[in-house]
């Protein structure tokens, strides 16, 4: 669960002025978070939480728990983003399908049995592989893309995702799966070309 929700809804049940102020900022943190990683763009990203925020004030429901919180949350994030990402200049000319962006098996066979030559703690430390990183997750399909947000992004478990995009827990794991292959495939093609680069020079 993501931390800063848990936060937020502390935040809301104390009541005071100060923290219901400090949980908007938390969940707007969390709404722009997670806007820009499924839309790609700052711009879209900020409409989307402040949409979210607005939409937040008019949702006169108690949230009694931090899982229930982040449900709503992201649902609505998600429902923004979709239609934004629908009339946005950003968006893209046409949406690929899996098919075109799946690496083969026999590229994930290749991939699975070399070794990788950075950690993921260095991985995110790197400005450059963490911008190759965005620009994979960019390039899958948005509901492969949404999977893989929620999931190992924003921290949700496998039925709170499941509620945010109303499909099944199944359906949840076998996106999850191959969206996780198919980023894990274009970090092996950029590490085989970085290696090349290098010995090159």
């Amino acid at each position: 669960m993501n931390t800063r929700i848990e936060q937020a809804l502390e935040n809301l049940k104390a009541g005071d002025t100060d923290r219901i102020r400090k949980a908007l900022e938390q969940l707007t943190a969390s709404a722009f978070a997670f806007a820009k990683k499924v839309c790609g763009n700052h711009e879209d990203a900020e409409d989307i939480a402040q949409e979210t925020m607005i939409q937040l004030a008019r949702t006169p429901g108690n949230f009694s728990d931090a899982r229930g919180l982040s449900v709503w949350l992201y649902k609505v994030a998600k429902t923004r983003c979709l239609m934004s990402r629908r009339s946005s200049k950003f968006a893209p000319a046409h949406a690929l399908s899996l098919d075109q962006v799946m690496p083969s098996p026999q590229e994930t066979a290749r991939i699975a049995e070399k070794p990788w030559d950075v950690t993921p703690e260095e991985l995110v430390l790197r400005k450059e592989l963490r911008a190759e990183l965005e620009r994979a997750i960019l390039s899958l399909p948005e509901h492969y893309r949404l999977v893989l947000v929620l999931r190992d992004m924003e921290q949700l478990g496998t039925e709170e995702a499941a509620q945010v995009l109303g499909i099944s827990s199944a359906t949840v794991k076998m996106r999850l799966h191959r969206a996780r292959a198919y980023v894990r495939n274009q970090l092996g093609n950029y590490f085989g070309s970085a290696s090349i680069e290098k010995s090159d020079s």
